[in-house]
């Protein structure tokens, strides 16, 4: 990753902290986010921290699982989804502060193989991805819950390829998981985020999906209202508008933007 320019971070999050107005007892905030933002939330937390914010709880998974987490009373301030439809799923539900939602960033899908492999293919319309795959498997997240996986779907249908690729399909978890079992060789290939590919060197990219093969990848975040979903009292009044707000703020500034680029992130994020 590029080296984050720390003055332009430190002065971002200076004027951000200034501005906000924590509630006493205010020490800690809770981000949940999608798996594939891990690297860049990790960082964007760290400085926070260090420019006089309070520490940064990440918890990272499944979008849909986190989701289902926050709607079950899980302590989240904020929540970071890799595609709109999760975000909806809490917004639907009154658990998010609306006007605080904005996108935050995109992506793009790559097929990947173990470094060593051999595999080749150009991902184009009836390609042998079968045929490719040489009677191993393919590694991608659960099209029913993963959005990874929803888009790897999405793009093997538009492609012409889903139904000479589904029985040799592996579901996992979230897309980490996918990347684990191609630089594991435990499958022939996976398809994950750019941003992925690009933290390991057990894996190399084999081609890029084409972007009109599936929906644009776009990160959405939001605050999630604690009062609507029923936090014990001392944490729904502690934790926002004061320090949450201001992590936000920051994720949304030019500073913020610094550091999502230099793990992969397309930012602004696409049109959804």
């Amino acid at each position: 990753m590029p080296p984050v320019r720390s003055s332009l971070v430190a002065a971002a999050l200076a004027a951000l902290l200034l501005s906000a107005a924590p509630a006493a007892g205010e020490d800690e905030l809770t981000l949940f986010a999608a798996a594939s933002m891990s690297d860049a939330m990790t960082d964007a937390a760290k400085a926070f921290t260090a420019a006089g914010g309070p520490p940064v709880k990440l918890a990272f998974g499944s979008s849909s699982t986190l989701a289902k987490q926050i709607e079950n009373g899980a302590p989240a301030n904020l929540y970071i989804s890799a595609d709109l439809q999760w975000m909806d799923y809490l917004a639907e539900r009154g658990l998010i502060v609306e006007d605080s939602r904005f996108n935050l960033a995109g992506n793009a899908l790559v097929l990947i193989a173990a470094k060593e492999s051999n595999l080749a293919i150009d991902l184009a319309a009836g390609a042998d991805l079968a045929g490719a795959l040489e009677g191993g498997k393919l590694a991608i997240g659960d099209p029913e819950h993963v959005p990874a996986g929803r888009y790897a779907k999405a793009a093997l249908d538009y492609l012409g390829l889903w139904q000479a690729v589904e029985d040799s399909t592996v579901f996992v978890g979230d897309v980490r998981a996918a990347l684990a079992f191609v630089e594991r060789a435990e499958v022939a290939a996976g398809i994950v985020y750019a941003t992925d590919a690009r933290i390991s060197d057990g894996v190399r990219v084999v081609a890029s999906f084409p972007a009109d093969s599936h929906a644009p990848i776009v990160y959405p975040v939001a605050l999630i209202d604690g009062h609507a979903q029923g936090f014990a009292q001392g944490f729904a009044q502690g934790l926002a508008p004061g320090f949450a707000q201001a992590f936000l703020d920051f994720l949304g500034s030019d500073a913020g933007a610094e550091i999502l680029r230099g793990h992969g992130f397309v930012v602004p994020a696409p049109s959804s």
